[in-house]
């Protein structure tokens, strides 16, 4: 049912409440399932963890009936998939963090088979039902056929509404309804064969590490030291003000924060991958090992954040020179992640326990998306580039026009004629009516907006 629900109502063209609607549809047909298939007695594998997870999924789903964004949806999307296949898996398995974030597609190959013996059973089991049952459809079916078409052709108030809810039962509707039920029936048995044989937990004991802490302490001593210096820089830079950054490095301000964001972007994300690693292997069994794992993770970690805020602030410095664009925005995004998940490491140190640390890394990037996704980014993007415009730097809007419904309001209050109009019918260019299914605020309200300003 959740693959016949997919296939009617899932817009895969666009974003739309059709999204959510599937999500909601594949989570009940996954938990119901769950249910008649455990015993009496049988515990349930969900816990509010779980639950938690998959209301993070439906969150991002959602965005589909709010946001016309297609780029932003697409994102949203595969980290529905993500946190979807957590709140599914539950606890940690004895597999790496990468199973436990994909369990979903990865099961759904391997229930093919899974799935096709037990349709062979059922049907051989009730082959009297099931011939009933296709009689009864093929019955109904066949009266929908011959009566819509009589009452649609005897009332045109009628005739609207068919039009509106029976979609164009072209060749290419028909293979995308077989595809997105083929693809939503697959995910909903890998999810149920996950359930009817999951793998091993992760126990609770410690991973192997190593005996000797030097190879470990002597890189994280130098590097906290070469952190400390660059830091201690950028605090003479931070004193001595832009004159400062343009007499030592000849360079504009601009230049300067565009030749060291990326740079600084590759030291945070090197630096994480040293700090995670220092947290499953190095050696911590004597409390003296425990000291200088905290003192020195501790004092790269927090070092690390003002590579972060200094990152930041070149891109902020960058993208006032020369504009706000998608792709900036996104850098910035995921610099504040990272700095999220150092912060997130300074709390596992005092405990010196980790296992916890990849999923709340991944819900921390789920929930920055999601959070993302809410203030509306290419609202947020226009509004800058405006607000330059205004300050009588030029506006690109070429790039403007090229953003989806969502900036319809901001350019329609803020952009003076004639480039108001130009901008607006290049972001309407080749928009056709949605369905209920691909239902939109974003693009209703774009409508509504335009409609009552006369363009």
């Amino acid at each position: 049912m959740a693959g016949v629900a997919a296939a009617l109502v899932l817009p895969v063209d666009r974003p739309g409440v059709g999204w959510l609607l599937t999500g909601v549809a594949m989570t009940a047909a996954v938990v119901v399932a769950d249910r008649r298939s455990r015993g009496d007695g049988q515990a349930s594998p969900f816990t509010w963890l779980s639950g938690g997870w998959a209301l993070l999924s439906l969150a991002l789903l959602g965005m589909g009936a709010v946001r016309a964004s297609g780029w932003l949806f697409v994102l949203c999307v595969l980290a529905a998939v993500v946190t979807g296949s957590l709140a599914l898996v539950g606890k940690r398995t004895v597999n790496t963090i990468l199973y436990d974030v994909l369990a979903v597609p990865l099961e759904a190959l391997r229930a093919i088979p899974w799935a096709g013996r037990g349709v062979g059973r059922f049907t051989a089991r009730r082959d009297g039902v099931a011939r009933r049952i296709a009689l009864a459809v093929l019955a109904a079916a066949a009266l929908v056929a011959v009566f819509v078409p009589l009452l649609a052709s005897a009332d045109a108030a009628f005739a609207a509404v068919v039009n509106a809810m029976v979609p164009d039962l072209s060749v290419e509707t028909l293979v995308r309804w077989c595809v997105v039920f083929a693809v939503a029936a697959l995910l909903v048995a890998g999810a149920c064969y996950f359930l009817a044989s999951p793998p091993h937990r992760a126990s609770a004991d410690r991973p192997h590490r190593t005996k000797y802490g030097l190879e470990w302490m002597v890189p994280l001593t130098v590097l906290v030291l070469l952190f400390s210096v660059f830091v201690g820089v950028r605090l003479v830079v931070l004193f001595g003000g832009t004159e400062y950054v343009l007499r030592t490095s000849n360079l504009t301000s601009a230049e300067y924060a565009r030749s060291g964001f990326w740079q600084l972007c590759a030291v945070t994300v090197l630096t994480l991958a040293i700090v995670s690693a220092a947290l499953r292997w190095a050696p911590d069994t004597t409390q003296a090992d425990r000291l200088r794992q905290r003192v020195l993770l501790g004092a790269l970690s927090a070092l690390s954040l003002v590579l972060v805020g200094s990152a930041l602030s070149r891109m902020w410095t960058y993208q006032q020179a020369y504009g706000f664009t998608v792709l900036r925005l996104l850098v910035e995004v995921c610099e504040l992640w990272f700095g999220a998940v150092f912060v997130l490491v300074l709390a596992s140190l005092v405990k010196l326990r980790s296992t916890w640390l990849p999923r709340a890394a991944i819900g921390t990037a789920a929930a920055a998306l999601l959070a993302l996704a809410i203030l509306d980014p290419e609202r947020l993007i226009a509004d800058a580039n405006l607000d330059r415009a205004a300050a009588g730097k030029p506006l690109d809007s070429a790039y403007l026009a090229g953003f989806s419904t969502d900036v319809v309001p901001v350019v329609s209050a803020r952009l003076p004629e004639p480039l108001r109009t130009r901008v607006l019918r290049q972001v309407l260019d080749g928009d056709t009516p949605d369905g209920w299914p691909a239902w939109n605020l974003s693009r209703s309200s774009a409508r509504d907006v335009t409609l009552g300003d006369g363009n």
